[in-house]
This record gives structure tokens, sequence and C-alpha cells, in this order.
């Protein structure tokens, strides 16, 4: 099969549905500094830096790995 742009898995995440920070806790009923620690090293998960400083960093997550993360809560190791 031909490599395709819409076959890549990065292209997939681009374009299905984003959570930000706020909207995960509140989902899993969990606080949003929790939250922030559990997405922000995920693959794919999209960091945008508003200046300069690391506290003005919104980050945008893929449903994708979204599921991800909340499935390694469900299933710890």
């Amino acid at each position: 099969m031909p490599f395709s742009f819409f076959n890549a898995p990065q292209a997939k995440s681009a374009f299905e549905r984003h959570y930000r920070i706020g909207e995960l806790a509140r989902l899993w009923g969990i606080g949003r500094e929790t939250v922030r620690k559990l997405v922000k090293d995920e693959p794919g998960v999209l960091k945008i830096r508003n200046g300069s400083r690391k506290t003005h960093t919104t980050y945008s997550v893929p449903e994708s790995a979204a599921e991800r993360i909340h499935t390694r809560l469900l299933n710890p190791t």
C-alpha cells in the first residue's frame, strides 16, 4: 500500500477532536495540574507556547492520546 498523508498516525491526530486541560479534568474528575502532568510528555500532544515562559503553555490533546492516557489510568501496572 503506498504511503498517504492520511494514513500517517500524525495526520489522523491532526483531524480528530482535541481537548484542553480543563476539559479533561472535568471529564475525568481530577485536578487540572494532575492532567497537565499526565499529558505534558505524551506523544501527539501539541504544546503551544504563548510567550517565552513555560507557564504560558497551552496543551491540545488529541482524542487518541486522551484515550491512551485514560486507559493507563484505569489499568495501572
